[in-house]
């Protein structure tokens, strides 16, 4: 398509006392003009003025506009003008010659902005909404901030616990924490670690919390208590006693090392699913605890074999070995004699099965069959796990650990305890997925 060309007529019109514009130059540059120019003047009469001197200044004005010459500017001369100037100045060209190079960023820079408005807009305070005016603080005072109030704990009455003593068939009542002492002194060696001590102490809690939530009276002459004193639960001393016998024999570092176990794990109950446990234990392992099923009959969740190997280490009644007639051992197991049959065969006593403790779980004496616990408690022998050596009329049998095997290890607890273990972790290796309580808080809600 050719260029089109439009020719513009502008007047020139100067003006009175007017005087030509000098030549200036702008950083060395020369102003640009049209040079060459197509000018086309459009021919006039030449101005006549008739007595300049009478005239007026508007009448003047008007006899020179009259025979002015107009230019004819055509605007090919201004566009290189422009482009010159461009150059010069450096200039770029305007977008909407090249509207094809900036149209997509401006498409971008507008979804851009859309999407920085919309959140602005959204929460944007609407004007039916007035603001809510400030209070302004009557004093001082008023612009502190208050200070926060310490949460206190939820404190529990200290349960109380009756406890019959054998010895002279009375009842002691006294609170739960000195119940402890006297059990913990009476049960552990006051020589044990600071850890193992504990360890003894919540076990000893947590038996005795069972009982008081269940209202168990079982075992207590005539139900007048909570518990005995004897072994048939846990054996006790009362603390007054223990602490006048302890000072005499001059350990009283350690009725103080008691006392610091007590009250270090003050109030502590071991739990599973929300209730205290069967908190057993024993003395001495064989290197493992038992199943309970193997030795009561009834599986219980918490306690379950585990590996006890410090007690062969530690505890000086490991092994022992006792010697017996036979047929002081056929009087004890209500045997009248060996049969026949079994005297011509030579094996009078036989291991039929073991336990996952490797005690002995099943075994045949003179034709009759036993269970290991059975034949211990029989035969008053230290462990269910043991071994025998018949010499003409004699059997020496040996036995390895001490006590039912249930539970934890006393002498393995020290172990651990002496290896760095806290009580809660000597807790947990015993007494498989067992939790931590509070026994006043139990006691209270019951």
């Amino acid at each position: 398509m050719k260029e089109a060309r439009v020719q513009v007529k502008v007047p020139l019109v100067p003006h009175p006392g007017m005087q030509e514009p000098e030549k200036n130059t702008v950083s060395g540059v020369e102003r640009d003009k049209p040079n060459p120019l197509n000018l086309r003047t459009v021919p006039s009469q030449p101005a006549r003025l008739s007595n300049p001197g009478r005239m007026s200044t508007d009448e003047l004005n008007r006899q020179a506009t009259e025979h002015i010459h107009i230019p004819v500017i055509e605007l090919d001369q201004f566009r290189r003008v422009k482009r010159r100037r461009m150059r010069t100045f450096g200039r770029k060209p305007r977008w909407g010659r090249n509207a094809k190079r900036w149209q997509p960023a401006a498409a971008v820079s507008a979804l851009l902005a859309m999407a920085l408005l919309i959140p602005v807009i959204l929460v944007w305070p609407r004007t039916t909404e007035s603001p809510k005016p400030i209070p302004a603080p009557t004093d001082a005072s008023s612009t502190r901030t208050p200070a926060p109030v310490p949460a206190v704990p939820v404190t529990y009455p200290e349960p109380q616990v009756r406890v019959y003593l054998s010895a002279t068939g009375t009842t002691m009542n006294l609170p739960l924490e000195d119940y402890v002492t006297g059990v913990v002194a009476a049960e552990m060696p006051a020589e044990f670690r600071l850890e193992a001590l504990k360890a003894q102490a919540i076990a000893a809690r947590t038996f005795i919390v069972r009982r008081l939530a269940a209202s168990d009276t079982s075992g207590v002459p005539s139900g007048v208590a909570d518990v005995t004193d004897t072994v048939s639960h846990q054996v006790f001393i009362p603390p007054d006693q223990v602490k006048a016998d302890w000072t005499r024999l001059g350990k009283a570092k350690e009725w103080e090392k008691l006392q610091q176990a007590v009250r270090e794990s003050r109030d502590t109950v071991m739990t599973y699913q929300g209730k205290a446990i069967t908190a057993s234990f024993f003395s001495t392992s064989n290197g493992y605890t038992e199943n309970a099923e193997d030795v009561w009959g009834n599986t219980v969740p918490y306690l379950q074999s585990v590996d006890s190997p410090w007690d062969k280490n530690l505890a000086p009644g490991y092994k022992q070995t006792v010697t017996m007639k036979r047929n002081e051992i056929l009087q004890k197991l209500n045997l009248d004699a060996i049969p026949v049959t079994t005297q011509k065969s030579g094996s009078w006593m036989e291991v039929l099965s073991t336990t996952k403790g490797h005690r002995i779980k099943e075994m045949q004496i003179a034709g009759e069959t036993f269970s290991g616990p059975e034949v211990r408690k029989l035969l008053g022998l230290r462990s269910s796990q043991f071994s025998w050596k018949t010499t003409g009329d004699e059997v020496q049998i040996t036995t390895y650990g001490y006590g039912h095997g249930v539970g934890m290890s006393q002498w393995g607890a020290n172990g651990m305890a002496q290896e760095g273990h806290t009580a809660t972790q000597i807790l947990k290796h015993y007494y498989t997925g067992i939790s931590f309580g509070q026994a006043s808080k139990m006691l209270a809600s019951k």
